[in-house]
């Protein structure tokens, strides 16, 4: 009888284990927050589907492109060096798209889905419902009220500098004062994108009556540059700060034993409850219906009288604070998952590459820069004489210059000081939303 043989590893036990190594490090990949092969699989079916005319034109195959694309280049612009820390994903997700319209890249198919969706469904509107209504209400109410009283004379001054240093700079390089104030100082201190420059898009249509998407595309790149500017400033800040450490706090706002007298979190931070965000996406959409119906009244546009409403309705109390949190975790929903893809539905749109080329000169940019570093400044000077530090309130005024709540993530990461951002989202969301109330009167008034 012969002796029984040691077990061996066979060839392709070897082969299969690699295999699966490999398989399991490329499951490790992701495009977003999914996995590579599920991703490249999910991306050629809609391909696909578009190619042979058979992506349904409506939401459900406007959704499929915007999300697709969207996810791709909102992660690629959150991994390229330099271009992730000034606003990268918001400038991919609406230049790329915009380019592949212009060389005519992409397929008839793909843009009815994308044009039925953002048009005819109105999925715009219905985005900045939901995140003008979920921002304010979930807002700390002591942050909110503090932060007026801690940051209003800088914000206001700020602002008031920025507006001058804009106006007379475009004087000098021949633009008109009326363009420059309301085409390339309000978008860049009017709150980001979503919160700032598609409301009075949709306010300066309703008064001018001209198409939305005209503003958009004249507005955004003043945004884009803008929080650039910032950015840079915000990284100038943090250097002087090192070199004299008696101008800053470091983080800590207010000169005074106990810093801001504010440790709470800046928003609502509590289980997510899904009953509780279908509430809230019922009260994002009676916020923006109260703002179309009290416009056909009081002759304001409908936009600010909801950010008014909510302001009003968070100040007061008024709404429970179950509602409050089911609408601040709808905003958080929809600004985390579908910012990048609105994006996209915006570049394939409302950016004709053709004008934002004609837009953005050399002066363009100058006065774009001038608009951001007179409000730095003089955050810097009044906070001298307000007894904060001037490097820090320099940096949370800056913050009324970025892109929204990017911008202000993108600032306070350029110059290290994340435990601002309670005071960055006042002055981004407070001062953003007076902006563009003020903005949109003004307009009414000079039309």
């Amino acid at each position: 009888m012969e002796p029984v043989k040691k077990m061996q590893t066979l060839p392709y036990t070897e082969e299969n284990l690699e295999n699966q190594s490999f398989l399991s490090k490329l499951k490790v990949l992701k495009v977003g927050v999914i996995p590579l092969p599920l991703y490249v699989v999910l991306a050629l079916i809609i391909y696909g589907a578009s190619v042979y005319n058979q992506l349904p034109p409506d939401m459900i195959g406007g959704f499929a492109v915007i999300m697709v694309m969207g996810i791709l280049l909102g992660d690629i612009g959150m991994k390229i060096p330099i271009l992730k820390d000034i606003g990268g994903p918001a400038i991919l997700a609406l230049l790329v798209p915009s380019i592949l319209v212009f060389f005519q890249l992409m397929n008839s198919a793909s843009l009815e889905a994308v044009t039925t969706l953002m048009k005819t469904s109105n999925f715009l509107y219905l985005y900045i419902s939901c995140l003008v209504a979920g921002s304010i209400l979930g807002m700390n109410r002591k942050v909110l009220l503090q932060g007026f009283t801690r940051m209003f004379i800088p914000l206001i001054l700020g602002t008031l500098a920025s507006v001058v240093a804009g106006v007379l700079v475009g004087l000098l390089f021949g633009y008109d004062m009326k363009h420059t104030f309301f085409y390339i100082v309000v978008p860049i201190i009017g709150g980001g994108i979503g919160e700032g420059i598609l409301p009075l898009s949709l306010a300066y249509s309703q008064i001018l009556g001209t198409p939305a998407e005209t503003f958009v595309s004249q507005m955004i790149p003043a945004a884009v540059i803008g929080n650039i500017v910032a950015i840079i400033c915000a990284g100038l800040m943090k250097r002087l700060g090192e070199k004299k450490p008696e101008l800053t706090g470091n983080g800590v706002l207010v000169k005074a034993k106990g810093g801001d007298g504010i440790t709470q979190e800046t928003s609502i931070n509590k289980p997510i409850d899904f009953s509780l965000m279908g509430a809230g996406l019922l009260i994002a959409c009676s916020f923006f219906i109260f703002g179309s119906l009290a416009h056909k009244f009081l002759g304001i546009p409908g936009p600010v009288l909801m950010i008014v409403a909510a302001t009003l309705v968070k100040c007061l109390k008024v709404m429970p604070a179950k509602m409050e949190q089911g609408a601040y975790h709808l905003y958080k929903f929809v600004s985390t998952s579908l910012t990048w893809p609105l994006m996209v539905g915006l570049g394939i749109l409302y950016i004709p590459l053709e004008d934002v080329v004609k837009i953005v000169t050399p002066a363009y940019v100058v006065i774009c820069s001038a608009v951001v570093v007179a409000m730095v400044g003089t955050g810097y000077v009044v906070g001298k004489f307000m007894n904060l530090y001037p490097v820090d309130s320099a940096i949370v005024t800056g913050c009324h210059s970025g892109l929204g709540g990017t911008g202000d993530v993108a600032i306070l990461s350029a110059s290290n000081r994340m435990s601002l951002m309670p005071f960055a989202q006042v002055a981004t969301r407070l001062g953003g939303a007076g902006t563009v109330i003020l903005a949109t009167l003004l307009m009414k008034l000079l039309s």
